[in-house]
């Protein structure tokens, strides 16, 4: 038997076919389409998961269910992502379990918001991970999926665990891309950091080799200038504090045993990410300090989590496989 899990995100869309060992079997990648519309993306989705199934030599009608993890927020009754955060307002409502049900002839069709679909990923390919776990994502924007006593939090509308929503800032300095101020993802994203880089840019104009007027600033540009120039480092440092603010609110809310981080900011700049966080954790956590550790998955998190979903009918459960749950 096969199955397709697929990771929509703000920036990338994967999708890949297993077999019913978890053995991906074929893949496909390619931009997120930032319009015209959501039918757009929709079609995106449909497009990777066909190459995909052609790559594993595998008729998509022979694919018996499929996980997604998406961006949100959702409407899962619709199956639906409903006015995303991180994606141009023209993109309203991207129809989702529908279409994919209709391609792949199954009413299997599972939809996560994209980080639980991560701690499903972490949770079922890692003997390591415990059954009170968070999986961060500090990525375009930032979620998180929570695992306590072994139970992945859903919510009735799919959307517990919008973290990057979290207010650490009360006086609103930055406003989020969902059009609220002072959100943790206003501050932290991928998207986000050159926007708060210039407005800390504006309010204190000094030197610096980054390209604050380049349309084309970018995130990469601020960790690439760090320990060269120290209004990078000072960019930095102030990401750093808001992190540890948002991951101290997530532990307390939650009291995980770990907390596994992946998204392409802290992949690709674990040493600035992920360090100050754990030097500023013992002063800002009242409770247990969890282990704070980057994803064994990589990128292939979320999309590894909605192909276990797949495989466990919606759960991630590996009993459900004959394995033993970690």
């Amino acid at each position: 038997m096969y199955y397709v899990g697929v990771d929509l995100g703000a920036t990338n869309v994967r999708a890949v076919v297993g077999d019913d060992a978890g053995t991906i079997l074929g893949s496909d990648a390619r931009r997120t389409p930032r319009g015209p519309n959501g039918i757009a993306v929709t079609e995106a989705v449909l497009t990777v998961v066909r190459t995909a199934c052609r790559e594993a030599s595998v008729d998509p009608s022979e694919v018996v269910a499929a996980g997604i993890g998406s961006i949100g927020p959702l409407d899962l009754a619709a199956g639906v992502v409903q006015r995303p955060a991180n994606l141009p307002d023209v993109v309203e409502r991207i129809p989702l379990t529908g279409p994919v049900s209709e391609l792949l002839d199954t009413d299997e069709v599972y939809l996560h918001n994209d980080t639980n679909a991560g701690v499903i990923g972490e949770r079922f390919h890692s003997e390591r991970n415990p059954d009170d776990m968070v999986y961060l994502t500090i990525s375009s924007g930032i979620g998180a999926g929570v695992a306590v006593d072994g139970n992945v939090l859903s919510g009735w509308d799919g959307n517990a665990g919008e973290v990057g929503h979290m207010t650490v800032d009360p006086h609103g300095f930055m406003t989020c891309g969902c059009g609220h101020d002072g959100h943790w993802e206003a501050y932290c994203s991928g998207n986000n950091i050159p926007k708060y880089a210039r407005e800390l840019h504006e309010e204190d104009p000094v030197e610096t080799v980054l390209p604050i007027e380049d349309p084309d600033f970018t995130a990469v540009d601020v960790f690439a200038a760090a320990g060269e120039d120290i209004f990078a480092d000072h960019v930095i440092a102030q990401v750093a504090h808001w992190n540890a603010m948002g991951i101290a609110n997530v532990i307390h809310a939650y009291a995980p045993l770990v907390v596994s981080v992946g998204g392409a900011v802290a992949l690709n700049n674990p040493e600035r990410v992920l360090d100050p966080v754990r030097e500023k954790l013992a002063e800002m956590v009242f409770i247990n300090v969890p282990e704070i550790r980057l994803t064994d998955l990589g990128d292939d998190v979320v999309v590894k989590g909605a192909l276990a979903s797949a495989l466990t009918g919606g759960t991630g459960d590996r009993s459900r496989l004959g394995v033993a749950s970690d």
